[in-house]
């Protein structure tokens, strides 16, 4: 996609969606990094509808540590890889004990240095809590970039390479939730609601429906 086309993509998605916001539901800094760690390969509703509960019981690494590895796989076992996730879960509440004084570090290095948190889930982090301008590349960022044409790439990182490139800066730190919200009710990865697309004109898609 010509850069001088993407101030227009991101103008019409903010005129549609001006506050975009994360659909996953939180209460505090350390339920955000456990609902993003639980959203892995799982979607936002899934999350949701397994964290109701738990949320209303756990909202500190010190009650996760008390709640216990078995019991937590009570509440999450309904998404996928729950096994591996809680155990995750579990150890990174631990260091964060041990080693924060049970907060969440403020800085990349910090975040991913915790157990189950990878270069995606920390910019989640990032960009959710601090504002900060960076894109959390998940499925539906990297179907959308490709698609459209709008920051090709092979991989995850390499499509985050390219957004950052094409993305205004004005537009930085709201185009990860404007992205993922795109894919997941417009671009959808089967049956794209090109019909209702904002952006279709500007898309480059050879597959584009309806138009």
């Amino acid at each position: 996609m010509n850069k001088k086309i993407a101030p227009e993509f991101f103008r019409r998605l903010d005129a549609r969606l001006p506050q975009p916001r994360t659909e996953l539901r939180y209460t505090n800094p350390y339920t955000l990094l456990v609902a993003v760690i639980l959203s892995a390969q799982a979607t936002d509703a899934g999350v949701n509808k397994a964290t109701a509960s738990l949320f209303k019981e756990i909202r500190t690494p010190a009650q996760m540590r008390a709640l216990g590895e078995r019991r937590l796989k009570r509440h999450i076992r309904t998404i996928g890889l729950y096994n591996a996730k809680a155990k995750n879960i579990m150890a990174m509440s631990r260091m964060l004990l041990e080693r924060h004084d049970g907060k969440l570090p403020a800085t990349r290095a910090g975040l991913e240095a915790l157990p189950g948190v990878g270069r995606k889930t920390a910019n989640v982090i990032l960009n959710v809590l601090h504002g900060e301008p960076v894109i959390a590349v998940d499925t539906h960022v990297f179907r959308v970039a490709n698609r459209t044409g709008l920051a090709p790439g092979k991989t995850p990182r390499e499509v985050e390479k390219a957004l950052l490139k094409a993305v205004p800066e004005k537009y930085l730190s709201n185009a990860h939730h404007w992205l993922v919200l795109h894919g997941r009710y417009v671009c959808k990865a089967r049956q794209p609601l090109c019909h209702e697309c904002p952006v279709r004109d500007l898309c480059e898609w050879k597959g584009k429906r309806g138009l």
